[in-house]
């Protein structure tokens, strides 16, 4: 990972400051190196900041066999090399890498590691065990009877409400959602339609494979005895070994479920059409160099839509996929993600309206996979768009912004922004300022709002990014409703890691900014002094 000290400091590691902060008791150190340290023998990442200026108490774990792996990196010559490394740099816990249990002892033995540093990793451990309660009963946490005491029905159903909450719709053309009570024929088609392990995930855990509920499954339990529900898979996704370790072999050539799909589709007043990405698809060790719809999706798609337009594109996906074709042709699209056991369900409950969408992509959907990484705040150029002329900042062949941008989500009703109204022009240091926006629900169903402040930094001794959200409130309302919504601006807010290496404000001019995604923004400016 190549990063300058300033991205490091202004945004990678606030999240993680902000988990120490709150009291995280461990955190896993990295396979991949930072300016040429493995994060595993990284003492300024562990020691100097963790441990140090953020005086944080909890212990470091290695991931799996990160401290042995050093050796890979051609960074340790053997374990007991790599023990010393890791160990001096901070990691308190070898995970599976064998290289405490092999060198330690011997390293302090023979001077080479101060004993105190043994001393400060049990200290650590120990003390995240005490706060567990292992001392009193060190099997509390191991009852093989805890499972028969679980009320299965509330943990679906808790499951079932944070997966709809999760769901983003991205597009919905002449309203064509939530499906009307008028459609009486629904064609669920896709590889993904009756599949119950995707939503499951790859990182896992116990969850049980084929345990969750299908988008099929979901669809026939939320339409009456009046609807007709038929199905069709169209083609495999995956296919193969469906494993955490193996890769998945990708479906490029058989299409024929094609023919049984379109049939469906001609005969169906709508088409609940399930595509993305298989669980074994996406995850840990799982890039890809393309991120459209992999195998024959896009065929299908396209097979589908030539026969039946009234399509409601539902994706279960793990990263942004590039999309542009369905965003331009499909007139309904909802992006469902891998939601866990109650997937199925959450999906209907949005698609038939029993939910209204709230959901907010925390992630930018690019035009192309070659804008990736897109990023919303990202850092202005000394050479801005200016379509007139080559010598800037852009693409000849593709527009620079997102497709669908970090923040974006529709809802079934329509939410309107007033003007921004701030409490004051200036702030100091010790001061606030609080920002207040008016938010109306112009439609007709009730619906919830994610409100999103967002900040920008005019001038300062280092180039800062465009625009940064500082702070998001949910906020419910009734059909012709207005509400006003008030964020307070304090001073943390305004601080970054400047040009002289200091976590700190700097007076000047800011630019505030509040709307329901990172692109479509009201806007005020304020001054620092």
């Amino acid at each position: 990972v190549h990063v300058g000290e300033n991205e490091l400091h202004n945004t990678i590691l606030p999240p993680f400051k902000a988990a120490a902060d709150a009291g995280v008791a461990t955190f896993m150190n990295s396979f991949n190196d930072i300016d040429g340290t493995p994060s595993t023998g990284n003492r300024i990442l562990q020691r100097d900041i963790l441990k140090g200026k953020w005086d944080w108490d909890g212990f470091i774990v290695s991931d799996w066999a990160s401290i042995a792996e050093m050796r890979d990196h051609g960074f340790a010559e053997d374990l007991t090399h790599a023990a010393e490394i890791a160990v001096k740099a901070g990691s308190d816990m070898d995970m599976e890498g064998g290289a405490y249990e092999t060198g330690l002892v011997k390293l302090v033995q023979e001077g080479e590691v101060d004993e105190e540093l043994i001393n400060d990793a049990v200290r650590r451990i120990l003390r995240v065990k005490f706060k567990l309660g292992l001392f009193e009963d060190p099997y509390r946490y191991s009852n093989p009877d805890a499972m028969t005491n679980i009320n299965e029905a509330a943990h679906r159903q808790v499951a079932r409400d944070v997966a709809k909450k999760s769901i983003v719709l991205l597009k919905n053309e002449k309203g064509l959602l939530p499906l009307s009570s008028s459609v009486k024929n629904i064609a669920v088609i896709g590889p993904l339609a009756d599949d119950k392990n995707t939503p499951i995930g790859n990182w896992r855990a116990q969850g049980e494979a084929n345990s969750a509920v299908s988008i099929l499954e979901g669809v026939k339990n939320a339409v009456g005895k009046n609807v007709n529900v038929t199905y069709a898979k169209g083609a495999d996704l995956g296919v193969g070994e469906r494993s955490f370790l193996k890769p998945l072999e990708i479906n490029k050539t058989d299409k024929s479920g094609f023919k049984a799909a379109v049939d469906a589709a001609k005969k169906a007043d709508l088409v609940i059409l399930a595509l993305g990405e298989d669980a074994f698809q996406s995850g840990e060790g799982r890039s890809q160099v393309n991120i459209g719809l992999a195998g024959v999706q896009k065929e299908l798609m396209q097979e589908i839509y030539a026969v039946n337009k009234n399509i409601v594109l539902v994706l279960q996906n793990g990263r942004p996929l590039e999309i542009s074709w369905a965003a331009e042709n499909i007139p309904a699209i909802v992006v469902a993600w891998q939601l866990g056991t109650e997937s199925g369900n959450a999906i209907a409950d949005v698609l038939f309206g029993k939910y209204n969408p709230s959901g907010k992509l925390p992630v930018s959907f690019p035009r192309a996979v070659g804008q990736e990484p897109l990023y919303y705040n990202q850092k202005m150029t000394g050479r801005p768009t200016n379509p007139t002329d080559v010598t800037y900042s852009a693409y000849t062949d593709e527009r620079k912004d997102a497709l669908y941008p970090f923040g974006y989500g529709l809802s079934y009703t329509t939410f309107n922004y007033g003007d921004l109204e701030l409490s004051a022009k200036e702030m100091t240091r010790d001061g606030a300022i609080e920002v207040t926006v008016p938010v109306t629900n112009t439609g007709e169903k009730a619906g919830k709002e994610v409100v999103q402040l967002y900040l920008r930094d005019l001038v300062a001794s280092t180039t800062r990014p465009v625009i940064e959200l500082k702070g998001f409130e949910l906020v419910e309302l009734q059909p012709g409703e207005t509400k006003e919504v008030t964020f307070e601006i304090t001073n943390d807010l305004l601080e970054f890691y400047n040009a002289e290496k200091k976590w700190t404000s700097e007076p000047g001019k800011f630019q505030v900014m509040i709307g329901g995604n990172s692109r479509d923004l009201k806007k005020d400016t304020f001054e620092l002094k």
